[in-house]
């Protein structure tokens, strides 16, 4: 009986296609070790960021009748959306500083 010819490697469309698969998964492997190495040396900076971030009064006083429908801050101020269309900015002791009138169209 005859015996099977011995294989001669993969043709060379083959070939082609197993080297671009591996510089693929070498571009892969590379792009997430950067992706990861980002983040962790990243993630510190931003937990430095949220230490500077503002802080709340410890009490805020609406006036009479105004019921709040939103509320927003920034560093030193604290704005209240009332639901009779006017804006309250407090300031960081909490006392109201100034307030706004909303038009809606």
């Amino acid at each position: 009986m005859d015996q099977a010819p011995a294989p001669e490697g993969l043709p060379p469309s083959l070939r082609l296609l197993k080297g671009l698969v591996i510089v693929l998964t070498l571009t892969m492997i590379i792009g997430v070790i950067t992706v990861v190495a980002v983040l962790v040396t990243r993630m510190q900076q931003g937990f430095d960021a949220q230490s500077a971030a503002p802080s709340l009064p410890a009490s805020i006083s609406l006036p009479s009748g105004a019921e709040p429908q939103a509320v927003t801050f920034g560093a030193g101020w604290v704005a209240v959306v009332t639901k009779d269309d006017r804006i309250m900015i407090f300031g960081a002791d909490g006392a109201l500083q100034q307030e706004m009138q909303i038009t809606v169209k």
